[in-house]
């Protein structure tokens, strides 16, 4: 979805005249956020929506806790997409499948420990978090090489 699409759904919500009343902001401007840009050109005149300004902040500075503060505002967290290496998606179906399969099992027991005494602990929340994360992490690859063709028979030389 493009920017302009998620403000005008947003802004759909409320309506219009809400919206950019509560912004204090007149209705021609939340219109404008919700039209696609007549020009790819970012200097070209007009109102660049603020989505469209925070993602441009984001490219500039490479501060992912501006999208961090974004999540937790809404409710939620933000967790980056893995750095997928090319021998990452070298890996055969079977070695990925059991490494998936690994990390879930270390989570798992991980979460059995921490619950054993019925009390999960700071430090041990911190452990799950991070076997979670691995986990986000070796699913993220497993679902990039599958849909880069990685495991496709016929992308796969003979052996």
């Amino acid at each position: 979805m493009k920017s302009h699409e998620v403000l005008c759904e947003a802004a759909q919500k409320i309506g219009v005249k809400a919206l950019a009343a509560k912004l204090k902001l007149s209705q021609a401007m939340v219109y404008k956020w919700c039209q696609e840009p007549e020009s790819a050109d970012k200097g070209a005149s007009g109102a660049r929506n603020p989505l469209d300004r925070i993602a441009e902040i984001l490219r500039l500075t490479g501060h992912a806790p501006i999208v961090s503060w974004l999540c937790h505002e809404a409710g939620g967290f933000f967790v980056e997409n893995p750095r997928v290496r090319a021998s990452d998606l070298d890996n055969d179906l079977l070695m990925s499948t059991q490494t998936m399969v690994q990390e879930f099992s270390t989570l798992l027991s991980e979460v059995s420990r921490s619950v054993a005494d019925g009390n999960v602990s700071a430090a041990e929340a911190e452990r799950i978090r991070g076997c979670w994360d691995k986990l986000k992490s070796v699913g993220e690859t497993f679902v990039v090489a599958s849909e880069r063709g990685v495991y496709r028979s016929d992308a796969r030389p003979p052996r």
